[in-house]
């Protein structure tokens, strides 16, 4: 693999959009750091509105400069990890932000107990305009806000509690090995983090299965430690819930982000209802593979060569550009700005950062981390990716500081209606029933992995919360036993499981951030809907552009009926199943 000097320039991020350089940072950090203490002497006077209003223009000043440079040390740290500078810009920037954090504890809870005439005449008030989405938060919040001792104590605990998360990565990426794992003909093959969904898309049948109870049972060796930690992390989301006297884990996660627990509760059973399609897909992919018997191993199979093609990025960026053509000239030009203007850091190197993402900060264009490899998903990751960086480009552009920056619900909207985009147009474009079958195929793994494996995780998470909040006993066997269950139940009765489902749970990080995983379902939902919406009415997608422009201006479930997706009502799920319906049909129809 090449070093990060081999890389050409032209396919890296550029990082001066929010430092020069090294010294720039540290210079910059430095005048941070001493800003905190002007915090200091507005602690107990924020019932004076003009101290109040100075007060949060300071800080969003203070936290706005802060995100650039924190930005600037995360993404030279993703460029290479082993990277000691990188390494030590980001435990410097940890230092100041707990710093920062215990300066302005007093801040949410003096604004907080303000009366509440007071907190609504200050949302109607002009001069706050800009912090009207922040006042209606605090009186939505009013009642889980402690006291000022309360809420500092709690700050200073939460570097010393809560650190499940940590304590799982560490194990997960250090101390875990796997054995090799044979092949078909008896050869043996290295088994890792990084190459297991590689064997998991082999032709090679027993390498898949000794793939899968090799992974998830290397897990089960250490489940009971596995387990406690898991389960100390249950814990610490109940007890904070139960001190900020929300009535469940689920509520506190659901109203700090303005959702809504019936969505939460109608995406489960609209699921749960349309189990049968996932059904249908795994039968026609087991005729496909000529199975006796489908296997939960046999989900991520090749069923054509179509996904052999290869990709140069250049290709790559002209495909999304067409596919995204039905979004208008400006959506498209922002694409190949995204190119130009170097937002994406595009290619492998050592010790950089796995896997994809996109990220922003107020003041600066967003960039892009993908490992391009020139295959058909490295295509469809770039452009999911592009799709949260348009999202973010188009709500900083639109909104102020304070309302610019939209919620994990609606996140991963833009960036899978980019998906969809690009599915539909390749689909329009295939010229062999292979090529046909390939997209459906896509697609329907998709649709089994965000929409009913992420729903059969938030099923998982939600019953370890409630079990112990009812104070029932929680176990690595009760854990397994339920996990077991819900595979039975999602996979259905035609398809065989291995044992060595029951310790999967125990592998998913996304466990340790309680009731996230959901908002994938939701959120591919949802997209599925807008995408529909787009090729079939010519006039949505200014719809959509504002949409993707209003930032968290209102709550995200409002946010999602301007782009005529309401996630409250059945039919928004019907659509999104039907979709799924037709592709499993039209597959069958040219089997």
């Amino acid at each position: 693999m090449k070093t990060r000097a081999e890389i050409e320039e032209k396919y890296k991020w550029d990082l001066t959009k929010f430092c020069k350089n090294d010294e720039d940072f540290y210079d910059r950090l430095a005048k941070v750091e001493q800003g905190i203490a002007q915090f200091a002497k507005y602690d107990g006077k924020l019932s004076d509105e003009s101290f109040l209003f100075e007060c949060l223009e300071k800080e969003c000043a203070f936290l706005q400069e802060f995100a650039l440079i924190a930005h600037y040390a995360s993404m030279r740290l993703c460029e290479d990890k082993s990277d000691r500078k990188a390494n030590e810009m980001n435990e410097k920037l940890s230092f100041v932000e707990v710093k920062y954090s215990n300066a302005t504890a007093f801040i949410g809870v003096e604004i907080t107990k303000l009366p509440t005439k007071q907190l609504k005449n200050l949302q109607n008030n002009a001069k706050f305009k800009n912090y009207k989405r922040y006042f209606e938060a605090v009186l939505r919040d009013k009642k889980h806000t402690l006291s000022k001792r309360e809420e500092l104590l709690l700050s200073k605990m939460s570097e010393c509690i809560g650190n499940e998360s940590s304590t799982f990565e560490k194990f997960d990426d250090v101390d875990l090995q796997f054995d090799d794992v044979l092949d078909g003909k008896g050869k043996k093959h290295p088994l890792n983090q990084s190459n297991y969904l590689v064997y998991f898309e082999s032709e090679d049948r027993t390498l898949r299965k000794n793939t899968y109870k090799e992974l998830n049972g290397r897990y089960g060796k250490f489940i009971h430690f596995l387990a406690t930690n898991y389960i100390n992390n249950v814990k610490t989301d109940c007890v904070a819930a139960k001190i900020r006297k929300y009535k469940s884990a689920l509520s506190a996660s659901i109203t700090n982000e303005e959702a809504s627990e019936k969505v939460y509760d109608m995406l489960v059973s609209k699921v749960r209802e349309n189990l049968d399609v996932q059904h249908d897909y795994f039968e026609i992919k087991r005729k496909m593979l000529g199975l006796k018997k489908f296997a939960i191993y046999d989900n991520a199979a090749p069923v054509c060569s179509a996904s052999n093609k290869k990709y140069t990025y250049d290709e790559a960026i002209e495909i999304i550009k067409s596919a995204v053509a039905p979004l208008g000239q400006e959506y498209v030009s922002l694409i190949q700005r995204a190119k130009d203007e170097r937002w994406i850091d595009v290619y492998p190197n050592k010790n950089k950062q796995s896997g994809a993402f996109a990220s922003h900060s107020y003041g600066a264009t967003p960039v892009v981390l993908t490992n391009f490899e020139g295959n058909l998903e490295s295509v469809f990751t770039l452009a999911h990716e592009l799709g949260h960086a348009m999202h973010s480009y188009f709500s900083m552009k639109n909104q102020p500081y304070q309302t610019n920056d939209y919620v994990i619900f609606v996140a991963e909207v833009a960036s899978t209606t980019n998906e969809m985009l690009l599915l539909r147009y390749l689909l329009a474009r295939a010229k062999t029933n292979e090529e046909k079958i390939f997209y459906y195929d896509h697609f329907l793994r998709q649709a089994k992995s965000t929409i009913y494996r992420q729903t059969m995780f938030a099923e998982f998470e939600q019953f370890a919360h409630e079990m112990y909040e009812k104070e029932q006993p929680l176990s690595a066997e009760l854990l397994c036993e339920k996990y077991k269950h819900l595979n039975e139940i999602y996979f259905g009765k035609n398809v065989e499981l291995v044992p060595e489902i029951q310790y999967e749970w125990a592998r998913i990080p996304h466990f340790f951030s309680s009731f996230y995983v959901y908002k994938y379902a939701t959120g591919l939902i949802s997209a599925i809907k807008i995408s529909n919406s787009i090729l079939t009415d010519q006039n949505f997608a200014q719809k959509y552009l504002k949409f993707l422009s209003s930032g968290c201006s209102k709550d995200p479930i409002s946010l999602l009926k301007m782009a005529d997706c309401d996630l409250t009502k059945e039919q928004t799920y019907k659509e999104a199943f039907d979709v799924c319906r037709d592709f499993v049909a039209k597959w069958e129809k040219i089997l």
